[in-house]
């Protein structure tokens, strides 16, 4: 590593906390070097870099950062890199701080919408850290709802007989002029579909579902909710505002009135309305077409609409369902960013959207992000944190959850125990998600981002779980349910599913049947802007491998060959 030139005196802040920390120069080489590895960084430090630090030499990009972290872990207390006596920079965990203020909140992901639309290159690189997750979940867990969201001085009165709800002192609304919680299995699409590893779930935590009819968006093809990804291609609706190309049709996006907004403008349930609509028109594109169709539009209608609304006026009603329906486009920004296997930046979004879902005070919709969360690591191979968040999710929203949202929590449990081999826990796992789904009732009240959670889900993560354990013939009687039950508009949750059917044909030798349903899933893939989508093809084939010579085999690399 190149470094700049010394400085003049020597840095005595670095030297005394070296010797707090009791390493040797080496030995912080070593660990500066080890934390590089976590944030795919390659770094070749050694004891003379640590001398040269010492006597004055500034160590270039993020590598302060990185300093910094070492002794915060080793101390027990944050630590800066201008405490160390290094040049400032941003800190390694940038954007996976989880805020002690709103105000704090909506400053750290207004920075990052806006990073990212500005440099989205940059920011698809950085790695995912196991480490970043235990903070943000910790800090959910034991933290409450944000005391007072109001922000600016609240409306006068209207005059007696106009069309305004009362307010409480300090700009609350009583309780009783409240919206009514959505409730409800049916109807809207909302729901979750997984990540593998390399075979998560399908059409993934999409999120929560709004009011598509009512607000608007444009016609996909299919029909029905998306499994885990809100709407699926299908919501129906119009909306006036900008277009955004969704394959066949042409979707609109909708605008806010006037002229564009700036911070400081009163906020009104129209906006919110607004905001929840664009998250099913998004929401519609990434289960239809990827996560890579539509996401820097995403990020940039974030900073440009949802940014200053967060900086706008509102009571306390109205500014919990602002940062609701923040959370939720900010979660679905992070699912987008999975998608495209940028991990690092999703990772980023989902402890955002946890924070923001804190200050909405909605302790539901805070374990969906965190089961959001536990799937990406499922994906990632990390099996022991993902059981970890899929707890703490659990633990957080209590046993009063609906039937159907506790079964998605245990499926989702399960699949951590199945990526860790873990056959007795993910089994029982699996029955308490059959159990409390067989438990549930037409017409109970269910929040609107589990209503699709349903048969076809659950036999998709059954399957999942039981390629995992190489119980292959388990695993293709699930698999051949989860297609059976699945929509044809749940197009990303039939393609990993069909993959993961094909992988349970070739372990039970079947190797035929195997290659024809790779190469349909391989063309499927093809269709779609998603990552996630190529890395099952790819994992299939990788399992090919000691089979390449086979007939079957040949032909199925010439189908795909020619899909190009």
């Amino acid at each position: 590593m190149t470094d700049r030139p010394p400085q003049r005196n020597p840095n005595r802040q670095l030297a005394a906390l070296i010797a707090e920390a009791g390493f040797s120069n080496a030995g912080l080489a070593r660990r500066v070097d080890q934390l590089g590895l976590e944030h795919g960084l390659d770094l070749r430090y050694d004891k003379t870099s640590v001398t040269r630090w010492l006597r004055g030499q500034q160590p270039r990009g993020t590598t302060p950062a990185l300093i910094a972290e070492v002794f915060t872990r080793r101390l027990g207390r944050r630590l800066s890199a201008q405490d160390l006596g290094l040049d400032a920079c941003a800190p390694v965990y940038a954007g996976l701080e989880f805020a002690s203020t709103p105000e704090e909140a909506v400053d750290i992901v207004s920075g990052l919408w806006r990073k990212d639309s500005g440099s989205h290159a940059e920011l698809r690189k950085i790695a995912f850290t196991p480490a970043g997750l235990v903070v943000p979940s910790r800090d959910w867990l034991i933290g409450r709802a944000d005391e007072r969201v109001t922000r600016g001085e609240p409306p006068q009165r209207p005059p007696h007989g106009a069309n305004s709800a009362p307010t409480a002192p300090g700009g609350r609304v009583p309780a009783q002029m409240r919206p009514p919680a959505q409730g409800g299995r049916t109807g809207g699409a909302g729901g979750l579909g997984g990540a593998g590893v390399p075979g998560g779930r399908g059409g993934g935590p999409g999120g929560p579902g709004g009011a598509a009819g009512a607000a608007g968006v444009g016609k996909a093809p299919g029909a029905g909710g998306s499994p885990g990804g809100g709407g699926a291609p299908g919501a129906s609706g119009s909306a006036s505002g900008a277009a955004v190309s969704a394959g066949p049709s042409t979707l609109a996006v909708p605008r806010q009135r006037g002229t564009e907004r700036g911070p400081g403008q009163r906020v009104t349930g129209g906006d919110i309305a607004a905001l929840r609509s664009v998250g099913e028109l998004f929401r519609t594109l990434d289960h239809a077409y990827g996560g890579g169709h539509a996401r820097q539009a995403l990020v940039r209608y974030l900073e440009h609409e949802a940014e200053p609304m967060l900086r706008g006026n509102y009571g306390e009603a109205t500014g919990r369902r602002l940062f609701g329906a923040a959370a939720d486009l900010t979660r679905l920004a992070g699912w987008t960013s999975y998608d495209i296997a940028a991990h690092g930046l999703a990772q980023r979004y989902f402890v955002q959207a946890l924070r923001l879902s804190q200050a909405a005070g909605d302790r539901a919709y805070g374990s969906y992000v965190l089961v959001t969360m536990s799937r990406q690591a499922v994906y990632l191979g990390h099996g022991r944190e993902a059981v970890q968040l899929a707890r703490v999710a659990q633990q957080g929203i209590g046993s009063s959850a609906p039937p159907v949202v506790q079964a998605l929590l245990h499926s989702v449990e399960a699949r951590g125990h199945a990526v860790l081999g873990e056959v007795r826990a993910c089994t029982a796992s699996l029955v308490r998600a059959e159990r409390t789904l067989d438990a549930a009732r037409t017409g109970e009240e269910v929040p609107h981002w589990a209503r699709s959670f349903d048969e076809a889900q659950l036999a998709d993560e059954f399957a999942h779980c039981h390629r995992d354990l190489q119980q292959y013939r388990a695993a293709a009687q699930h698999a051949e349910r989860a297609l059976q039950l699945y929509a044809p508009g749940y197009a990303r949750s039939r393609t990993f599913c069909r993959v993961v059917l094909a992988a349970a044909r070739l372990g039970l030798g079947e190797l035929d049947q195997a290659c024809g349903l790779g190469a349909e899933a391989a063309q499927q893939a093809s269709e779609m802007r998603s990552a996630r989508a190529v890395e099952y093809v790819r994992d299939f084939e990788r399992r090919l491998e000691p089979y390449r010579d086979a007939a079957a085999v040949r032909t199925y690399r010439d189908r795909v060959t020619a899909i190009g």
